[in-house]
């Protein structure tokens, strides 16, 4: 848990009484958790089709359906079919009383349309949905949130499960006003779940073989942690110097531990041989490792530059081209990047540590399509304020901006990545490909 002491005071109800305002105390998962504490309320406007897949979800979940009055543990509106203003119109009339009865960590989530090309106010409906869930991110209080799917018209309803379980659940605790598109799911044209339905909801990763770099500490132990919780097999990477940490990891996850500068010319070889011994194959690949030489531009040496580079992007890229080069990669790889709001909206000090992370973005677009040819996936997730060590050594004001400055008030822990990272990495999630989710409170960065 993060040492947050003004959110812990902001409990208090004696400070609460001279105007502090409240920093909301987030639901995040624990095993064995419902998806949610509450009713839920659905609905529909225009020729939504996937609002009787979600109801079914829902009950499988054992989640009961709301009545007329009371509080809702979540609101789903089902826009997949919105086209006109007065659908636009529709969903208000949905949305206004359906916020008002959120309750606390409660989950707004609107599924949209994608823009269609042929029909201009289609195109500005299916935008609009884009500005009310920003705006309802903004507004939503008591650690709410309010998140945005995509759907392309060629997605067949189950293709969003993973994502509506996900951003339903506590674990997109301080995921907040997203925009996630859902296409039609790859490598799995007759089988758009792409997983054994038998599959436990507790352990979505079960089976699976996941290498984590970076996991000897901070959110890539975290990662390594979450993986192996949900039922990964977890392969735990870091540089030799960090071996005793790292040793912790995999003895703590029942995984293994693989020393290994990821920068040295050899590393992917060396990577992949190991998979294949072990493992035979890989099916989850976190991009973690990362590091920061900060320096304004105009006095920014090529050491600290290249340093940067060299970690955060051009170990990614290496590794990558050899995952395609091979058949190590399964059929339902998933190559999860970290990348950062710093890439998305820039950091003082920064250019080099956020023209990598950046770079790491644009890397993930280009190689969506030549991954999907072989049932493969890649995304990236951009991290804003998180607490680890580092955050904690920061100046006090320069931590409480850091902290304050989103929606949600605070900052987000290592396990909002992970939990990130293990709904991405799960192979129902084959429909999101080529994206960015922000793991960010709704940070007002780059917003």
């Amino acid at each position: 848990m993060s040492n947050d002491t003004f959110r812990d005071l902001s409990q208090n109800p004696l400070v609460q009484r001279l105007g502090v305002p409240r920093i909301p105390v987030l639901r995040r998962y624990s095993p064995g958790q419902p998806l949610l504490d509450g009713p839920a309320l659905v609905s529909a406007v225009g020729a939504g089709r996937n609002a009787e897949q979600i109801r079914a979800l829902l009950k499988d979940a054992g989640v009961a359906d709301a009545g007329a009055e009371g509080k809702v543990a979540a609101a789903v509106l089902d826009a997949t079919g919105a086209r006109t203003l007065d659908d636009l119109a529709a969903a208000r009339e949905f949305l206004t009383p359906a916020v008002r009865r959120l309750a606390p960590s409660g989950r707004l989530l609107l599924l949209g349309p994608e823009p269609d090309p042929a029909d201009v106010e289609a195109s500005a409906v299916a935008q609009a949905f884009e500005g009310i869930v920003r705006s309802a991110g903004k507004e939503v209080r008591a650690g709410a949130t309010a998140n945005l799917l995509v759907v392309h018209p060629d997605a067949p309803p189950a293709a969003a499960d993973s994502a509506v379980r996900f951003f339903l659940s506590a674990r997109s605790a301080y995921v907040d006003g997203q925009v996630v598109r859902i296409g039609v799911p790859v490598g799995q044209a007759q089988d758009p779940i792409g997983m054994d339905s038998s599959a436990e909801v507790d352990r979505p990763l079960a089976g699976r073989v996941a290498v984590v770099t970076g996991a000897a500490r901070g959110i890539g132990a975290a990662i390594a942690d979450t993986l192996a919780r949900d039922g990964a097999i977890v392969v735990a990477v870091d540089v030799p110097a960090a071996g005793e940490a790292l040793a912790r990891v995999a003895n703590r996850t029942g995984g293994t531990a693989l020393q290994l500068d990821i920068t040295a010319p050899d590393a992917a070889e060396r990577l992949l041989a190991h998979l294949r011994e072990r493992h035979g194959r890989v099916d989850v690949v976190v991009h973690n490792a990362g590091i920061t030489r900060d320096k304004l531009l105009a006095n920014m040496d090529a050491d600290r530059w290249n340093a940067v580079l060299a970690v955060n992007l051009r170990a990614q890229l290496a590794i990558n081209d050899a995952l395609l080069a091979s058949d190590v990669l399964s059929d339902t790889g998933r190559i999860v990047c970290i990348s950062s709001t710093s890439g998305i909206a820039g950091n003082r000090g920064q250019a080099n540590y956020a023209a990598s992370k950046a770079g790491v973005i644009g890397m993930v677009r280009a190689l969506a399509p030549r991954l999907a040819e072989r049932g493969a996936t890649i995304n990236a997730i951009a991290p804003g304020f998180i607490e680890t060590e580092m955050t904690g050594k920061m100046p006090l004001g320069t931590r409480e901006a850091g902290r304050r400055i989103n929606s949600l008030r605070q900052g987000g822990l290592p396990v909002d990545v992970a939990e990130t990272v293990g709904w991405l990495g799960q192979a129902e999630s084959g429909g999101v490909t080529g994206q960015v989710v922000r793991v960010c409170g709704q940070s007002l960065l780059g917003a």
